[in-house]
Order: structure tokens, then sequence, then C-alpha cells
């Protein structure tokens, strides 16, 4: 096969992976997550969501968090936000790059986002121009791209479309999420065949859980297709609070030694990354995480 030279690796773990856990976790805590990412060669890493702590008290501390990264010049650290409010908060906070999705579920969007399929693209593109005249890089994408638990599979009009709105709009990174983990190798590329021709110089990230097991199999079709950027989250925590089922994403552990079996140099150390793992058992048990390397010595 085929495979690209290099790859960019995103970190979702303190935000993605902590989301939905209810145990608490301190900013203390957090911060030490993030310095041990680092610390093993993470370059992209999500620290934080900014959103209402209502819905998901995790993300409560989104501006101490900022406050207190590590200095450093070779990470670049982002956020997710769901509404003008959440990226005004990221201008604020200081980040350089922020993330704004929305669902091709209208059931989801109304779960996640509380609104139509309609609303949630208009809310879209605000955002959009908003963090692009502070500055930010702008990473905007889709969720459930795959399927929904709750509408089933999106029509791919729908899902190009919809793809070509957000690129339109001058984003400098797409992001396709398989949010319920939904998606086999098959699926993966035929929405990517669909996809690619629309997407021009405006890289691609792929957003994967492992939901039914297939999470790596998904990783392997698409580097067949040419895609190198790819989210993860240490010990496979994470899912989406608002789907039924979901389960974490896939875990940097098992994805970094993946690339590095086809030969693809990450830049990450395994063993690190398991470390940060390890010091979260304590902290959260260990039912959270479905990653099968994150144990590892």
């Amino acid at each position: 096969m085929n495979y690209p030279n290099q790859i960019i690796l995103t970190e979702v773990g303190p935000r993605d992976g902590l989301q939905s856990i209810s145990e608490p976790i301190s900013t203390d805590q957090k911060l030490s997550m993030i310095r041990g990412l680092v610390d093993a060669g993470i370059k992209q890493i999500q620290v934080a969501s900014f959103v209402h702590p209502k819905w998901v008290p995790q993300m409560a501390a989104a501006e101490d968090i900022c406050a207190r990264l590590p200095k450093t010049n070779d990470v670049i650290f982002s956020g997710l936000a769901l509404n003008n409010r959440g990226v005004e908060r990221a201008i604020d906070a200081g980040l350089p790059r922020i993330e704004v999705s929305i669902s091709t579920s209208e059931t989801h969007s109304k779960k996640n986002a509380n609104m139509t399929l309609d609303d949630a693209m208009a809310n879209l593109k605000s955002m959009i121009q908003l963090a692009k005249t502070n500055g930010l890089d702008v990473r905007a994408g889709l969720q459930a791209v795959w399927g929904c638990v709750y509408d089933g599979i999106p029509p791919i009009e729908r899902i190009v479309n919809m793809s070509k709105f957000i690129l339109n709009l001058g984003v400098d990174t797409l992001s396709l999420s398989d949010s319920t983990g939904m998606g086999n190798p098959n699926t993966i590329k035929k929405i990517l065949d669909q996809i690619l021709p629309h997407s021009g110089d405006t890289p691609i990230v792929l957003h994967l859980h492992d939901t039914r097991g297939l999470g790596l199999a998904n990783v392997v079709a698409a580097l067949d297709m040419g895609i190198n950027q790819f989210d993860s989250a240490l010990g496979g925590i994470g899912g989406c609070p608002f789907i039924k089922g979901a389960t974490g994403n896939i875990a940097t552990e098992d994805t970094v030694h993946l690339f590095h079996e086809l030969g693809i140099e990450t830049g990450i150390d395994l063993q690190k990354v398991a470390a940060v793992s390890q010091s979260l058992v304590p902290i959260i048990g260990d039912n959270y995480f479905s990653g099968k390397l994150y144990k590892i010595k």
C-alpha cells in the first residue's frame, strides 16, 4: 500500500475523552495529563470544550486550563465550540485553533446542540466567520457522518452538500466524524471517494470511534485513500454524552502502534502515552479505557 509518509495525530483525550466521565477531575489533574501528552511528543492537543457546564460539567474550567497550559512553541492547543459564545470564549482564552462542527442527523443535532440542521448550518457559518475574523485557525466539520443511532445512515448527497458548504467557507481543515462508530472500511472509502474531489488543498481529518471494533481497520482504509490526519484519545476513552451507547475514540496507544507497525513514524513515545493513561486509572477507574495497549510497561 502507498501510505502517507507523515501522520498528524490530534489527541482529544482532555476534551472528548473526559467529557462523559462523571468522576470529578481537577484542573491540576487535567493539566498534568496534558503535560504528559506534550512530553510524549504529541504536537496537537484538544484541551477543552467551551460549552455550558450545565450540559457538560467536566468542561467547566476551560478558561483556567487554557491560562495554565504548558509554554511551548511546537504544540498546537485547540478547543471545541458549539455556538458563537463558545468561539468568543476560545478567543478570549488565547487559543490559536478552534473546532466547530454540526451533525448530519436531525435528531442528534437537536440533542447535541438544540438546533435543527438548517439552524445548525447557519450557526456554523456564523462561528466560522467570527473565528476567522479574529485570526483563529478553524477546523470545521460534520458529526455522525457514517451513521446515527437515532436517524440511521445519512444520505450521501447530504454529506457531500454539507461538506461543500463548509469548504466554501474557507476553513483550514475539514473534519469528518464517525461519532457512533458505525463506519466500516468500505463505507469509509465510499464517503471519502465522494468528498475528496471537492476538498482541494483543504486537508481532511477523521475522528473515529471504536464502538464496533472497526476503528483501526477504518484508519487503514483512510490511509489507503491518502488521509494522513486523525484524532485519537489516550486509552480509548471518550464518547459523546448525547449519543446513546456511544463508546470511546480510537486509542492513541493502539493507533500509534499501528502506524509504527506500518512503517509510518509519528514522533510519539508509546510508553509515555501509556503512562499518562495509567496515571488516570486511580482517578476515574479502569472501566472507561478501551485501548488494548494502555497498560504496556
